[in-house]
């Protein structure tokens, strides 16, 4: 077997309440790397047509060959099926050190297959699993799941992957937290974990003696270095030079507010005056109180904040700029106190902190036309978090947003109120101020997606190299290589700010001297390719198979923008056209002969 695999998955069945074992296929591997790319492999193979919130959906926790390992930025975990949000395929990862511990507790990937009758949880521990009655865990927030795990395990080498009661109840946008209040936060995972009764993955994973061992411990150390190096220069991963490491991803916020691209009061706009209050240099100034890592990363950008006194008191691990935005200018809120008390929330309850931010502005605005008679206006704090709690046991006006802002603003007869893609909805960038990042919402294929294809990389900050954040015209292109490359990483699985400093070739590197699979920087790109048509394949499948479904809200093709970016729309056919050809698509779907190029079929 390659190296760094433990080569062995637990495959769970819960209609059962069995479970077995069984060793990683090699050729698949190869072709499909780990995490998400090997995980989408598998739901595919599952089918396309199954029921997302069904016993036939199938649950996928996918490491990498690096996972666990001394590579930097090697703590993701990916957990892949399909969304009950979009009825796409959909991969969330996950950092901290929960998907480390999984490889050094003897175990790359887990697959839970059928539906429990009653709550479980699975252990494990030492390369095995056992299925536990979780009964007394169903209906705990996700503190309280934690806590009761460590007190039954021990805190030490522990790791808890848990829903709240967010994904007990079936919001379809619920997460998975870990007991560093990380989030696998898009697509309905913890959903689809909820309708399975598992609450929770528990892991027993001492690090000494079981990381992974790769192939050529030469090659392995040098490669390495060489990345190690790349991340300790680059302008926005290097502690020394600020940037991510001093100020986290809310590093952003006032910089995409600047040139026009912050999207305001459920996208009306494209920059907010108050957008201030909730920066990263506001937030670090007035509320920072630790800087926490993942397993092997030197950058750090996860800024632990707390907020001391008043009716927002509390403490929040991680201050993130989509968060902060979804609930802060995208609901026309600037308290940076005020999000941090919902971010806890989030947390707790176990919700995607995006895609609620875009349901309460999505009510914010229905309430703002009369839509709906249930009070709640721009900024109101307070309104927000009661409803952040009614979403999470289903409460009235709640219960309706748990479907999602598309299905509620679908349920007015107003769904041109959602600025939503394949029925998930926009994080923080605008496309009418970055065009390619438009592009890649449109084409993402689970739904809209900054991740996919992070374009904002080149048109904002330059990198690899700078490209018009305005202009349409080759965004096509560009956003293939970054949607392809990120598929690659994904798979790795390491963290997606590794692209800010390393390229294709540091990727190739520590790939082949892990596995001992010798492969190229093309061949990363390759591959890539590989894992995202068949992501499509499968969305095509399922029945995302024309044109009209890469698409874009009409408020960002139709109505221009505002502040740096005034009178600009998003030029969507332009580029859907040059993209589709870069692809060799017809209309967004894969034919069979680029199936066969890719040797999917």
């Amino acid at each position: 077997m390659l190296g760094g695999f433990k080569n062995r998955e637990v495959l769970v069945d819960l209609n059962k309440r069995e479970v077995s074992y069984r060793e990683i296929d090699e050729e698949l591997a190869r072709k499909y790397i780990g995490g998400r790319g090997l995980g989408v492999k598998y739901v595919l193979d599952n089918g396309p047509r199954v029921e997302a919130l069904s016993a036939e959906n199938i649950l996928c926790f996918m490491t990498g060959p690096v996972t666990g390992s001394r590579s930097p930025m090697s703590g993701r975990l990916a957990v892949v099926t399909k969304s009950p949000l979009t009825g796409t395929v959909t991969d969330s990862h996950m950092g901290g050190w929960s998907a480390a511990r999984m490889k050094w507790a003897g175990i790359d990937n887990i697959i839970v297959r059928g539906a429990s009758a009653t709550p479980v949880y699975l252990l494990v521990e030492n390369g095995k699993a056992e299925l536990h009655d979780a009964a007394d865990l169903w209906g705990k927030g996700v503190r309280a799941t934690v806590r009761a795990m460590q007190d039954r395990y021990g805190k030490e080498d522990l790791s808890v992957i848990t829903i709240g009661p967010a994904g007990e109840n079936l919001v379809r946008y619920a997460s998975f937290i870990n007991e560093n209040d990380r989030a696998a936060g898009r697509g309905g995972t913890g959903a689809v974990a909820g309708f399975k009764k598992l609450k929770a993955i528990v892991i027993k994973g001492p690090q000494k003696g079981n990381m992974p061992s790769p192939a050529e411990e030469g090659k392995y150390k040098e490669a390495n270095q060489k990345a190690l190096k790349a991340i300790m220069e680059g302008g926005l991963t290097s502690p020394k030079k600020g940037g991510l490491s001093v100020y986290g991803t809310n590093v952003l916020t006032n910089i995409i507010n600047e040139v026009g691209a912050l999207p305001t009061m459920n996208s009306k706009y494209t920059h907010f005056d108050q957008a201030e209050g909730h920066s990263g240099e506001t937030v670090n100034a007035t509320l920072l109180v630790a800087d926490n890592t993942c397993h092997a990363c030197p950058v750090a950008c996860k800024k632990e904040v707390e907020v001391k006194s008043g009716k927002y008191k509390t403490r929040v691990e991680s201050f993130e700029y989509e968060s902060g935005w979804a609930l802060g200018s995208n609901c026309g809120l600037g308290d940076a106190a005020a999000i941090s008390y919902m971010i806890d929330q989030c947390n707790e309850y176990g919700i995607d902190t995006i895609e609620i931010g875009n349901a309460l502005s999505v009510a914010m605005e229905a309430y703002e036309r009369g839509l709906i008679h249930e009070e709640i206006h721009w900024g109101d704090a307070d309104k927000m978090i009661q409803l952040i709690e009614d979403v999470a046991f289903r409460r009235g006006l709640g219960d309706r947003l748990a479907e999602g802002p598309a299905r509620f603003a679908a349920s007015l007869g107003a769904p041109e109120l959602s600025m939503s893609v394949k029925g998930q909805s926009i994080p923080a960038y605008d496309p009418r101020g970055i065009q390619g990042i438009g592009l890649g919402y449109a084409t993402s294929n689970r739904g809209a997606c900054h991740l996919r294809g992070y374009t904002v990389a080149s048109e904002i900050a330059g990198i690899p190299e700078p490209t018009d954040r305005l202009k349409a015209e080759g965004k096509g292109e560009l956003l293939k290589i970054f949607q392809d490359l990120h598929a690659f990483s994904d798979s790795m699985d390491i963290c997606k700010f590794s692209s800010f400093s390393e390229n294709a070739e540091h990727y190739a590197l520590q790939y082949s001297a892990m596995t001992g699979h010798e492969i190229s920087a093309d061949d990363v790109l390759k591959i890539g390719e590989r894992i995202y048509n068949l992501e499509r394949y499968y969305n095509n499948l399922a029945g995302f198979n024309k044109r009209e479904d890469d698409y874009l809200p009409k408020r960002f093709t139709e109505e221009p923008g505002t502040g740096n970016s005034a009178g600009y729309v998003s030029r969507m056919e332009i580029m859907l056209d040059e993209y589709y050809k870069a692809r060799g698509w017809v209309n967004g779907v894969v034919p069979e002969t680029k199936l066969k190029e890719l040797e999917i079929l």
